[in-house]
């Protein structure tokens, strides 16, 4: 994404464009809050106190993402849709680390864990506080942080291989709606990266709900 100023659109969007992405981000939304609702009945009873809380932070940075990616969107061009800008960009960040926390919880990777949201938490950092720089490093750095798993692939085999698989085929999904977010001339182009990440978070869900509550 090229570099802008405040209340400026990096590019303008048609509003059959922004009705698309809206319904994508809708969906998106109800999904993940009644999904979360679902898997925290699910793990009510019967699991480890420590995983119920790795899902909880899961669910949290899931819907967080979610929600600020929708208004941030949404919002007409001003002076707010800067400031919501960083905060949809830093929530990304918080959802990699998310979503990795159930994994390491299960894994016994405390050391993992903490780095992985150390980054996160650089990289929110960065967000906050150099808006509109680095974009497309922070592309490679949200992939980087999203692929660090590999550095303990030789560990993965403590988790079901059906989950790994899904692991690996979401972070796939991820991977591969970038090529959407950074084709900026194609029609209804943020529609349909938004729509891969639901997808990608979808399978992750499944992921984390198979290794967790044993689907």
């Amino acid at each position: 994404m090229s570099q802008t100023t405040p209340g400026e659109c990096p590019w303008p969007y048609t509003a059959a464009e922004t009705i698309a992405d809206a319904i994508v981000h809708a969906s998106g939304l109800v999904l993940s809050v009644a999904g979360a609702a679902v898997f925290l009945v699910a793990i009510s009873s019967g699991v480890p106190g420590a995983a119920v809380a790795a899902v909880a932070v899961y669910l949290a940075t899931l819907i967080l993402s979610i929600s600020a990616s929708a208004v941030y969107n949404l919002w007409p061009v001003s002076r707010t849709k800067w400031l919501l800008r960083r905060l949809d960009h830093s929530a990304i960040y918080l959802l990699i680390a998310g979503t990795y926390t159930p994994f390491m919880v299960e894994m016994g990777l405390g050391w993992m864990l903490a780095g992985v949201w150390a980054i996160a938490l650089l990289g929110v950092g960065l967000k906050l506080l150099m808006p509109g720089r680095y974009d497309r490093l922070s592309i490679a750095l949200y992939l980087a942080l999203g692929w660090s798993g590999v550095a303990v692939w030789d560990r993965l085999d403590v988790l079901p291989e059906n989950v790994v698989l899904l692991i690996v085929a979401g972070g796939l999904v991820y991977s591969l709606g970038v090529i959407f977010h950074l084709w900026e001339s194609l029609r209804f182009q943020n529609a349909i990266w938004h729509a891969f990440v639901l997808v990608a978070a979808a399978i992750h869900y499944l992921a984390v709900w198979t290794a967790v509550a044993g689907m």
